[in-house]
């Protein structure tokens, strides 16, 4: 399991490797890789303790998220994200404190502010990629410069939705690039049970190109995905992107993938790692060592807290919230039901 690579597993660049993110820009993607794992730790806690709403970790896929949402320009681009996706969301713009008010089950708090570019974390499997495309296109009828970046996993390319999302970019050569996170499991499904073709592949047949990279190598990841940004903003349409890369955890807080995974198979993901793959090779470019990373975790401990306390101090939410933001002219049934439950709430 490779694709394509530009460092080893050892953080050495590959003979003739000529990184297009420089160590300046590595070293911001290495901040949010750390970042992404801290929110993992401090979210799992808060899970466990019986705070937090059902999460899943970015653990081992860092590489693969943030190294594709930094070919992304904020103020142009849009996500379609899956549920993995937290230092893409926040990199865009998403505030910190409003992801924790999502998961401690404060909605009117988590709300997506309007001038950030994001459409709402889906969980249902797929059912995001066909909003994607449609946001691309409409963007290109408009005339506007924006991209659209979709995230799923293997487990959401054997949905109905992957084919009529492909199917639909393809011909209409919207302006979307699908990222495509194999991470070899679906919740306990291998990979192997899911298709016998590599998934890359299938993009041949909707019409548009498909590249495999390592994704637990973050140059790799940026340089391919600013490649399919770079086709999509030019009017040459779509792009799939499969990033070869291992959940090093769980797949949610429910979940107990010692129950299903074959022996060896975490150890073996770990030696992969791509923060320490990363790491090692920033160091080799002088530009990383143990000081800085202490100081760099003790600035994102500070930004968490702060903003998990900023997001506990926000408005817990109301029952007669369910009915917001729905309909802009809610139904009478609705209208009345809202009523009721208003009543017996003073009751």
């Amino acid at each position: 399991m490779t694709g394509y690579r530009i460092l080893d597993p050892d953080g050495n660049l590959l003979d003739g490797a000529r990184p297009r993110l420089g160590p300046e820009g590595a070293v911001e993607g290495l901040r949010w890789m750390l970042l992404s794992r801290a929110f993992d730790a401090r979210a799992t806690a808060m899970h466990r303790q019986g705070r937090f709403g059902t999460y899943s970790p970015v653990r081992g896929q860092e590489a693969s998220v943030v190294g594709s949402s930094m070919a992304l320009d904020p103020t142009v681009d849009w996500i379609a994200p899956s549920y993995r996706e937290l230092p893409a969301l926040v990199r865009h713009g998403m505030p910190l404190e409003r992801v924790f008010a999502g998961y401690l089950g404060r909605g009117k708090a988590a709300r997506i502010p309007d001038e950030v570019r994001l459409l709402p974390n889906q969980v249902a499997l797929a059912t995001q990629l066909q909003h994607a495309v449609g946001l691309a296109w409409g963007l290109a009828l408009q005339r506007k410069p924006g991209v659209v970046m979709a995230y799923c996993g293997e487990g959401a390319s054997s949905e109905g939705d992957f084919h009529e999302a492909c199917n639909l970019a393809g011909v209409k050569r919207a302006p979307v690039v699908f990222v495509l996170i194999n991470n070899q499991w679906a919740i306990s499904t291998p990979r192997s049970v899911q298709s016998a073709g590599e998934l890359y592949r299938r993009a041949e047949g909707y019409g548009f190109p498909g590249v495999q990279v390592d994704g637990n190598d973050l140059l790799a990841v940026y340089e391919v995905a600013t490649e399919a940004v770079e086709r999509a903003r030019a009017g040459e349409g779509p792009t799939l992107i499969e990033c070869l890369t291992h959940r090093q955890s769980f797949h949610n807080t429910t979940d107990n993938p010692r129950l299903y995974l074959p022996e060896g198979w975490l150890e073996q993901a770990e030696r992969e790692d791509p923060i320490r793959r990363l790491e090692a090779y920033l160091a080799a470019q002088g530009v990383w060592d143990d000081g800085v990373r202490a100081a760099v975790e003790a600035e994102i401990a500070e930004q968490i807290e702060g903003a998990l306390e900023t997001a506990l101090a926000m408005p817990a939410a109301r029952p007669e919230d369910l009915f917001d933001d729905v309909y802009a002219d809610p139904p009478e049934r609705l209208r009345r039901q809202r009523e009721e439950l208003l009543g017996r709430a003073g009751d």
